[in-house]
């Protein structure tokens, strides 16, 4: 439901223990209202405790250049590095919190 995905577009965690990221790692998740596998992962990214995640919902279907890049390949996940923005390997919808937060470190290498 598109107002359920929407609501969501920040989640600011803060990590459980001082060995943790300091720095927020900002997340952009790429999607559209009604797809159930970008609603899934962004579930899945606001229960992360490792470190600390700024997770920013798009909405695809807002900007032309969006849609045209991203239609068939949401959900696309990136983080901001500068001024860039660095697309993530894409992860399976069956991965954990954990396999998600790994797969992220991992990428980002934090």
């Amino acid at each position: 439901m598109f107002s359920r995905w929407a609501d969501r577009g920040q989640n600011d965690r803060t990590p459980k223990d001082s060995h943790s990221l300091s720095v927020p790692l900002h997340l952009i998740l790429y999607g559209k209202p009604g797809c159930h596998l970008c609603e899934g992962l962004q579930e899945k990214l606001e229960q992360i405790d490792a470190f600390t995640v700024e997770l920013e919902v798009r909405d695809i279907t807002t900007n032309p250049d969006w849609f045209a890049q991203y239609e068939y390949t949401i959900p696309v996940l990136t983080y901001r590095q500068g001024d860039q923005e660095i697309e993530i390997p894409r992860l399976s919808p069956r991965a954990s919190v954990q396999q998600v937060a790994q797969t992220l470190q991992k990428s980002v290498k934090l």
